[in-house]
């Protein structure tokens, strides 16, 4: 029997092993048991503070809801609507105006309407662009919201610690494969090239760039590292490169697309590397600092937040 591409993926992700962030090291050489899982946010969690991890990914405590987290899951939901329902058979029949008109029309008006219009303008902008330049055929995301897993293995090392390790070189018991997981925003397709593009409702300051640039280096490792049924899925294969990466963030009007950077891909694999180490040891250390730690949705249960406050 001749699997489609939707049969031959549920195969392929069925043929994985299972995964779980409540993982132990020690049952790692055991097929039965789940291998541990990584998301773009979890490592975030465990590079702001291992501690958070173990509340949030490992105990499964809640968070507060916050209106920055409810905001940023309307309009993510509202840029997806957009692209699905953008018609460029149609729009390439406008003028510009009509164009701005049309984008803008396809934004939910509610109370997030200013970075909507902000947002329907950019994309107006980007289409007229393409179609002055005849690439009318690459403005649409090849994907828009994507899952993406793959499984990869992450070598003994030696690595390079930081601070919570007095920057010391240290090495894993072993090789691990781990199972990375996540939804891509938007990869687009440039001369042949992919860009994956992630689209951000907060407030842009220059001090996250290195954050967003590890944050694109998860998103390349996953592209590169799935297997042929998982990116066929998505319409991509083997053969497409990852050239460069960005980021969009409306509020601020900033918009960032740069060629990749090797040394966040070596980055991400090193933070793998601690978060895995630091389940070998069974411990997670906080990063207390009393400016961030203070809006934590665990600081009243923190030890180090409790006691550290108080110093």
């Amino acid at each position: 029997m001749v699997l489609n591409t939707d049969e031959k993926y549920k195969a392929k992700i069925a043929s994985m092993r299972d995964f779980t962030y409540k993982w132990n090291a020690e049952g790692y050489t055991d097929p039965s048991k789940p291998i541990l899982k990584i998301s773009k946010s979890s490592l975030g969690s465990f590079n702001w503070c291992p501690q958070k991890y173990v509340y949030n990914y490992i105990q499964r405590l809640p968070q507060d809801q916050t209106e920055a987290m409810r905001k940023g899951t309307v309009l993510h939901n509202y840029r997806e609507d957009f692209f699905n329902d953008f018609d460029v058979k149609k729009a390439e029949t406008m003028n510009n105006s009509e164009i701005i008109d049309y984008a803008t029309g396809l934004m939910p008006v509610d109370e997030y309407y200013d970075i909507s219009l902000t947002v329907a303008a950019f994309e107006a902008q980007r289409f007229i662009e393409a179609k002055s330049e005849g690439k009318i055929d690459e403005y649409l995301p090849i994907v828009n919201e994507g899952i993406f897993d793959c499984e990869i293995t992450i070598p003994i090392g030696p690595y390079k610690g930081g601070a919570w390790n007095n920057n010391e070189e240290w090495q894993l018991s072993r090789p691990y494969t781990v199972r990375l997981q996540g939804i891509i925003d938007r990869i687009f397709i440039e001369d042949g090239k992919l860009i994956p593009f992630e689209y951000k409702t907060g407030g842009w300051k220059d001090y996250k760039r290195t954050s967003m640039r590890q944050e694109m280096a998860f998103y390349q490792l996953m592209i590169e590292n799935c297997d042929e049924e998982v990116l066929a899925k998505h319409g991509l294969n083997r053969d497409m490169e990852v050239s460069h990466w960005g980021w969009y963030y409306p509020a601020a009007n900033h918009i960032t697309v740069e060629p990749v950077k090797k040394r966040s891909m070596s980055s991400v694999m090193t933070n793998i590397a601690k978060l895995i180490y630091s389940y070998e040891r069974e411990q997670f250390d906080a990063k207390f600092y009393y400016k961030t730690c203070s809006f934590c949705s665990y600081f009243g249960i923190c030890e180090a937040a409790n006691t550290d406050t108080w110093l």
